[in-house]
């Protein structure tokens, strides 16, 4: 029995997702989930998150993206996958990006 080789996923929640427990919500639903990696907010209004893991887990948090917590609108998330970096050891909510 193969070990599901751990991946990345680079997001970018735009809507109504800052001052509304948005980072909160994916640093909770990551870290059930055992996912690395991180959220912060943007200048432009919009969520980043950056989670390592396996395939399946990312797939989930990538559908809890497109929903949030509910009291937030989320208008669009642009995602890319790539190869899992393994930098990070837990999963945190890091300094905005401004």
């Amino acid at each position: 029995m193969s070990k599901e080789r751990n991946e990345g996923l680079h997001a970018v929640v735009e809507g109504h997702v800052q001052g509304v427990g948005f980072r909160y919500f994916v640093q909770d639903f990551a870290e059930q989930r055992g996912l690395t990696g991180w959220v912060r907010n943007r200048e432009e209004r919009q969520v980043e998150v950056y989670a390592e893991g396996s395939h399946n887990d990312l797939s989930r948090l990538l559908d809890a993206l497109q929903q949030g917590p509910g009291t937030a609108v989320v208008t669009n998330v642009e995602f890319e996958w790539s190869e899992a970096q393994g930098k990070h050891d837990r999963f945190s909510i890091i300094p905005s990006a401004y």
